[in-house]
C-alpha cells in the first residue's frame, strides 16, 4: 500500500517537473518570436523607403505580365482542324472562349450596339460610368463616417455621436439617389442596346427573302426566332450588367486599395494582394466552361422551343393522324435533354459556389483584418514603438483608443469593401463566360444572315446528292456551289440551259430551256418531285440560279399565288392587298368599292358585310374555308395586276364553274398564266405546255387543248379496253386449268 502511495506520489512530480519544463520552453520560444517579430518591425521602419520601392517595383512587373498575357489572350487564334466538304474550314474550338475570336465578337457587337461616341448610347454610357464613379467616393465618405461615429461612441462624445448620426443621414439622401439612378441607366442601357441589335438583325433578315433562304437553303441556323427574340435580349441585359458588375468593383478596388495604402501602407496591401491573387487563380483553374455550357443550354432551349412550334403549326395534320403520342415523344425527349443539361450545371454551381465563397467572403476578409490589425499590435512589440517615434516623431506614434478604433473600423470597413468588390469582379468573370456564349450565338446569326444573303449556303446532303458526293470527279457535286446569270428583261421569261437543282444538290432537270412572252400562258404538268416547284420557286428568286441565263422581269412584276395561300395578321382588306398597306392602296388611288368589285368577281363580296366589314380583325386562317382562301388569293391577283401569275394547284378547293370566271378575269386583265394543275378544265386558257417525263427530261411545245384532250380520251379508252382484254386472257388461262383437271 505504502509502495502503491510512493509511486503516484513519484509519478506526479515528474509529470510537475515535465509541465514546468514545456511551459519554459513555450515562453522562451513566445519571447523569441516576439523578438523577431519586433527585429522585422524595426528594420522595416529604418529601411520603409526601400522596401515601399522594391513592393512598387513587383506591382509595376505584375501590371506588366498581366498586359502581356491580355494581349496574348486577344492575339491568339482558334485553332483550325479540317477543311469540310463545302469548302469551309471548321474550327476545333469547342463552346465560347476568352480568346481572339471573343473579342472579335464583342468588337462586331458592341459596334452596333454603340454606333458611335456622340449618340444617345454613349451618352448614357458616360453617365452610368460618372455615377459609378460618385457612388465609390460616397462609400469613402460613409466607411470615414463609420469610423468617427464608433470613435466618438468609444470615448463616450454625445454631441460628436449626434452630429456623425446626422451626417450619415444626410449622406443616404445622394447614395439612394444614385442606387436608384444607376438602377435605370443600367435598365436603359439593356434596352437601348437590345433595340439597336434587334433593328439590324431585322434589316438583314427580313430583306432579299433571307429569312427564307436560312431556314430552306441552309442548314446552320435551326431556330432563327428563338435568337432573335431570346438570345439578343440576354446579350443586351448581360452586356449592360457586365459593365457595371466590372466598371463598379473596379473603381471600388482602385479608390480603396489608394486609401488603405495611405491608412495600412502599400506593405500589408501588397501583401493582401497577393493572397488574393493566388486564390484567384485557384478559382479560375476549378471553374466549370461556363461559356460553353450557356451556349449549349441556349441551344437546347432553341430545340425545346421549336418543337412546340411545329407542333402548333402541323397542330391538324398531327391531329387527323392522331399521332400525338410520336409528338409527345420527341417533345418529352428533347425537354429530358434540356433538363438533364440544367441538372448538370446546376451541379457543377454548387461545387464552384461553395469555394468561390468561401474564398470571396471570409477568406479575403480574414485577410483584410490580418492587415487592418498589423498596425494596431505592431506597436505592442519590443522597441517598435521606440523605433516609430524616431522615424516619425513623437507626436505620430501616441495613439489614444478612439484614433486607433476609428483607424480600424474605417480600414476595416473599406477593407471588406474592397473584399466585396473583388470578389465581384471574380463573379463577373462567370459572367463574362456567359456573355462569351451570348455572343457567340448572336455572332453566328449575323454571320450566317451576310453570307445566306450574299449567296453563300451551307446545306446538308442527302439522297442521291449524298452518294454523289463521295465521287469527287462527278460533275454534279459542285452544281450546288455554281451560279449563273439572272437578267432583269422587260415583259418576257426565258430559261437559258438553267438546271433545276434542289438546295441538297439533286439535279431534277440538267438543262432547262422555254421562252415565254407576254399573252402566252403555259401549263406546266408532270409527275410528284420532277422540278414543277423548284422551278417556280428558282423564278421567283427564292431559290438561286444553279447555272445559264434566267431572263424576267422585275419581282413586282410576277405574282405568286400557291395552293394553300398566306393570310396575315390584320383586318379584312389587308387580306385582299396584302403585301400592301392602306397607304399604299391610298397611292393607288384605290377604294374600298373597287376592292368589292374585285371580290364579287370572285364571288365573295357577302363576305364582307358576313364577318362585319373591311376593318374587321380576326384570325382569318381559321375564319375562312379553303375555298374562301383561294378566292381571296385571287382577289390579291386582280388587285395588283403583274404582268405574270404562278399558279400552283390555286383553284383545287372551288368549283369548275368560280375557277372558270377566275381564269377568264385574269386572262382579260392581261395577266400572262404560268400553271401548274392536272385538271383538264384548264387546259383551254393554256397554249403552250411543259410537260416533265419525271426521269430529268421534259417537252416544251404548243397546246391544242381540243387536240389533247381527245388524245387523252382516246389514251383511256385504248387503256380501257387492253385491261379488259388482260381480264379476258386470264379468265381463258383460268378456264383452260380448270378444264384440265376433269
Amino acid at each position: 500500500m505504502v509502495a502503491a502511495v510512493n509511486h503516484d506520489l513519484l509519478v506526479g512530480a515528474a509529470t510537475d517537473r515535465i509541465h514546468s519544463a514545456l511551459y519554459k520552453l513555450v515562453l522562451n520560444l513566445k519571447h523569441t518570436q516576439l523578438a523577431v517579430l519586433a527585429k522585422v518591425a524595426v528594420y522595416y521602419v529604418k529601411h520603409q523607403k526601400m522596401v515601399k520601392r522594391s513592393v512598387l517595383v513587383l506591382i509595376l512587373l505584375g501590371l506588366i505580365e498581366r498586359i502581356h498575357k491580355v494581349v496574348r489572350l486577344m492575339t491568339s487564334e482558334r485553332k483550325v482542324a479540317k477543311v469540310s466538304s463545302g469548302g469551309r474550314k471548321e474550327s476545333t474550338r469547342k463552346g465560347a472562349q476568352l480568346d481572339k475570336q471573343f473579342f472579335e465578337n464583342m468588337k462586331k457587337l458592341v459596334a452596333i450596339v454603340i454606333p458611335g461616341l456622340f449618340t444617345k448610347e454613349a451618352g448614357m454610357l458616360f453617365t452610368h460610368t460618372v455615377l459609378l464613379v460618385f457612388r465609390s467616393f460616397l462609400s469613402v465618405v460613409v466607411a470615414t463616417l463609420d469610423g468617427q461615429i464608433v470613435s466618438s461612441l468609444v470615448r463616450l462624445q454625445g454631441r460628436e455621436f449626434l452630429a456623425g448620426i446626422a451626417k450619415w443621414m444626410a449622406m443616404a439622401v445622394p447614395a439612394t439617389m444614385t442606387n436608384s439612378l444607376l438602377n435605370y441607366v443600367q435598365t436603359m442601357l439593356a434596352i437601348r442596346f437590345r433595340q439597336n441589335l434587334t433593328e439590324y438583325v431585322h434589316k438583314m433578315y427580313l430583306a432579299n427573302n433571307t429569312y427564307y433562304a436560312v431556314g430552306n437553303l441552309d442548314d446552320r441556323i435551326k431556330n432563327a426566332d428563338q435568337l432573335v427574340a431570346v438570345d439578343i435580349m440576354k446579350f443586351s441585359n448581360s452586356l449592360a450588367e457586365i459593365y457595371s458588375n466590372l466598371a463598379k468593383p473596379s473603381v471600388d478596388a482602385f479608390v480603396y486599395n489608394v486609401q488603405l495604402a495611405k491608412s495600412l501602407g502599400i506593405e500589408s496591401l501588397f501583401g493582401i494582394m497577393v493572397i488574393v491573387q493566388m486564390s484567384t487563380a485557384m478559382l479560375r483553374f476549378l471553374a466549370p466552361p461556363f461559356g460553353q455550357l450557356v451556349a449549349q443550354e441556349q441551344r437546347l432551349e432553341g430545340e425545346f422551343y421549336f418543337t412546340h412550334s411545329r407542333l402548333i403549326e402541323h397542330a391538324e395534320e398531327i391531329a387527323l393522324y392522331r399521332g400525338h403520342e410520336t409528338e409527345k415523344l420527341t417533345i418529352t425527349r428533347r425537354y429530358l435533354r434540356l433538363v438533364r443539361h440544367i441538372n448538370r450545371v446546376c451541379r457543377l454551381n454548387v461545387f464552384y459556389g461553395m469555394l468561390e465563397d468561401f474564398i470571396v467572403k471570409y477568406f479575403w476578409g480574414a485577410a483584410g483584418l490580418l492587415g487592418c490589425a498589423m498596425p494596431v499590435f505592431a506597436e505592442r512589440l519590443p522597441g517598435a514603438k521606440q523605433a516609430v517615434a524616431a522615424s516619425l516623431g513623437a507626436a505620430a506614434a501616441e495613439h489614444t483608443l478612439g484614433n486607433r478604433t476609428k483607424d480600424f473600423i474605417t480600414n476595416r470597413r473599406m477593407l471588406l469593401s474592397a473584399s466585396d468588390a473583388l470578389g465581384r469582379m471574380m463573379y463577373s468573370y462567370k459572367e463574362i463566360i456567359e456573355l462569351a456564349g451570348y455572343a457567340e450565338r448572336v455572332t453566328g446569326l449575323l454571320t450566317v444572315l451576310g453570307e445566306v444573303s450574299s449567296g453563300q449556303y451551307v446545306k446538308t446532303r442527302v439522297g442521291k446528292s449524298a452518294e454523289k458526293s463521295l465521287n469527287s470527279d462527278d460533275i454534279e457535286v459542285d452544281i450546288v456551289n455554281q451560279r449563273g446569270e439572272t437578267v432583269e428583261s422587260v415583259d418576257d421569261v426565258e430559261f437559258i440551259d438553267v438546271p433545276i437543282v434542289s438546295p441538297n444538290g439533286d439535279v431534277l432537270v440538267r438543262k432547262l430551256n422555254f421562252h415565254v412572252k407576254p399573252g402566252r400562258h403555259l401549263l406546266i404538268v408532270g409527275p410528284n418531285g420532277c422540278g414543277k416547284s423548284s422551278m417556280f420557286r428558282i423564278l421567283g428568286g427564292l431559290w438561286p440560279v444553279y447555272g445559264g441565263t434566267l431572263r424576267k422581269p422585275s419581282m413586282s412584276q410576277i405574282f405568286y399565288i400557291p395552293q394553300r395561300p398566306y393570310l396575315p395578321v390584320g383586318t379584312l382588306r389587308d387580306q385582299v392587298i396584302y403585301p400592301d398597306c392602306a397607304a399604299d392602296m391610298a397611292a393607288k388611288a384605290t377604294t374600298d368599292a373597287d376592292l368589292l368589285a374585285i371580290l364579287k368577281v370572285v364571288q365573295l363580296n357577302h363576305i364582307v358585310e358576313r364577318e362585319g366589314g373591311w376593318d374587321s380583325v380576326k384570325t382569318w386562317r381559321d375564319a375562312l374555308s379553303g375555298g374562301d382562301k383561294q378566292r381571296i388569293a385571287m382577289a390579291r391577283l386582280f388587285y395588283h395586276r403583274p404582268r405574270y401569275a404562278i399558279m400552283d394547284e390555286c383553284t383545287s378547293a372551288v368549283s369548275m364553274d368560280v375557277e372558270r370566271i377566275m381564269y377568264t378575269h385574269a386572262t382579260n386583265l392581261g395577266i400572262t398564266l404560268l400553271t401548274v394543275s392536272h385538271r383538264q378544265s384548264l387546259w383551254a386558257y393554256h397554249n403552250y405546255i411543259l410537260q416533265y417525263d419525271g426521269q430529268g427530261g421534259y417537252l416544251f411545245s404548243k397546246l391544242d387543248p381540243e387536240r389533247r384532250i381527245a388524245l387523252m380520251e382516246e389514251k383511256q379508252k385504248i387503256e380501257q379496253e387492253l385491261a379488259a382484254i388482260e381480264d379476258m386472257e386470264t379468265r381463258l388461262q383460268e378456264m383452260e386449268a380448270e378444264a384440265a383437271s376433269y
